[in-house]
């Protein structure tokens, strides 16, 4: 009888405690096909991007960073939906290739409060460069997928942007 009412007790205390310890339902990620265009202002009384760090070498570019805070406009309206956050540098001793890591924070439409994480090379010789989504939250929470990156004019960038939800397995 004791040993009945051990196990109850038990039950009864344990119970309460694993339905805390389970893990919540994440919230669905979604796919989305993005298309939005990137404002690097650089110059000017309001720069969206300040040069942080100058590379080692004099005559050289290698080295440079950029920090950004660049707003994301609508690609058909040109409305603000978001800005790019993040940094860029110059990651080759040969050229104009970059490492670039940003959000891509969403602030307006149906994807608003989520965001995006995006990293990878862009080779500005190349007319378009695709750049990884390695992560996200929101809507976006552990998303994956990537970002065909095209250059308008030095301070305009076009980012179609593709994303998947996580797989089930992750």
């Amino acid at each position: 009888m004791a040993r009945s009412s051990t196990t109850k007790l038990a039950a009864a205390v344990l119970l309460p405690v694993l339905v805390l310890l389970r893990p919540a339902a994440a919230a669905a990620a979604v796919s989305a096909h993005l298309r939005v265009h990137m404002h690097d202002v650089t110059g000017g009384a309001s720069p969206t991007s300040e040069r942080l760090l100058n590379g080692p070498t004099a005559g050289s570019s290698f080295g440079n960073t950029q920090v950004i805070d660049d707003a994301l406009t609508d690609a058909a309206s040109s409305a603000e939906v978001g800005r790019a956050q993040g940094f860029y540098m110059v990651a080759s001793t040969a050229g104009l290739e970059f490492l670039v890591t940003m959000n891509v924070v969403l602030t307006a439409g149906p994807y608003n409060g989520s965001s995006l994480a995006v990293l990878g090379r862009d080779d500005v010789a190349v007319a378009v460069r695709e750049l990884s989504v390695v992560g996200g939250t929101g809507q976006f929470r552990m998303a994956r997928g990537y970002v065909l990156w095209r250059t308008i004019t030095p301070e305009i960038l076009d980012l179609e942007i593709f994303v998947n939800p996580p797989s089930s397995s992750s």
